[in-house]
């Protein structure tokens, strides 16, 4: 049995219809831990998918009883609420998250080790050097992490192959929202950040689950749990808007009073009408927003149920 006073390393991968690559995803890890002759364990969350992704975990748990521990969620989370849920149940010194389609060679986990031994950094994320994807999906991965960055101050940068020491993962716990995105809150926990160059790989199996609609949902998440963005528009926009029709009023008060122009005609003011509702509407769409947000946070809604743990 392991030690878990001892445990040097958690190595966390949430799973999501990937049957087809987790075997040999546990035996390259376990080839790594045997080079380097650390203790570790591997931590799979199973994501409510549709494969037989439970029944595969389940043959390598049988097989390496003191080295895996297979979760399955209740249904489907997220990527990021199934390796929050990792972390929940990780009990090394350091806690390691990888995807599991092997686009990340879990070879690379010897990077992240170095790059720790020589910054001591909270938290080393593995940078691609050559990302292996298709144009539109690096289109939006560029474009999710620009956004991210201009709207909620991130670094810009950053992936799900991270090493994250012991203490910063325990800050983390403490949050219980429904929605996580896991990048942001290491950003106001991590006192040091670094970045160490590894390799990315073509996927061998299936699609990506990340596609164009999805990311923009979870930047559209993103802005409303993490940031005061909308707010801060319709404070300015307001503002801006409201400014703006009054240098008109007055413009054409003016032109009345002194220049007796006729008054105009009801195209005009059902014009103005018309876009002063629909900006009276939107803002209160995010004001709806925001709300329902906070519901959700105050009821204290689960990030995740769990439903078997081997």
């Amino acid at each position: 049995m392991k030690d878990e006073n001892n445990l040097k390393y958690s190595v966390v991968v949430p799973v999501f219809n990937s049957e087809d690559t987790l075997g040999e995803l546990f035996e390259r890890i376990n080839g790594v831990f045997d080079h380097l002759q650390k203790s570790f364990e591997v931590i799979f969350i199973e994501d409510g998918g549709k494969d037989s992704s439970w029944n595969k975990l389940l043959a390598i748990k049988k097989n390496h009883p003191d080295k895996v521990v297979a979760i399955k969620l209740a249904k489907n989370y997220g990527q990021h609420n199934a390796t929050f849920c990792g972390l929940n149940h990780a009990k090394g010194n350091f806690i390691i998250t990888i995807d599991d389609d092997l686009q990340n060679p879990p070879e690379e986990i010897e990077k992240l080790i170095a790059g720790y031994n020589e910054s001591q950094a909270d938290l080393i994320y593995g940078l691609y050097s050559d990302k292996k994807q298709s144009r539109l999906r690096k289109f939006y991965s560029t474009s999710f992490n620009r956004s991210s960055r201009a709207f909620v101050k991130g670094h810009g940068k950053g992936s799900s192959f991270r090493l994250i020491t012991r203490e910063l993962a325990d800050s983390l716990l403490n949050h219980h929202q429904n929605f996580l995105f896991l990048d942001e809150l290491f950003l106001w926990y991590a006192r040091d950040i670094s970045f160490v160059s590894v390799k990315h790989e073509e996927r061998k199996f299936n699609r990506s689950g990340y596609n164009g609609f999805r990311l923009m949902r979870l930047f559209a998440n993103i802005i409303l749990y993490y940031s005061n963005v909308p707010l801060k528009i319709m404070v300015y926009g307001g503002l801006i808007f409201s400014s703006f029709t009054f240098l008109i009023g007055l413009f054409f008060v003016v032109k009345k009073i002194f220049f007796n122009v006729p008054i105009l005609g009801y195209t005009s003011l059902i014009v103005a009408i018309m876009f002063s509702t629909g900006i009276i509407v939107f803002s209160l769409g995010i004001i709806g927003e925001y709300l329902s947000r906070i519901y959700m946070v105050q009821s204290k809604k689960p990030p995740y149920m769990v439903k078997k743990i081997i």
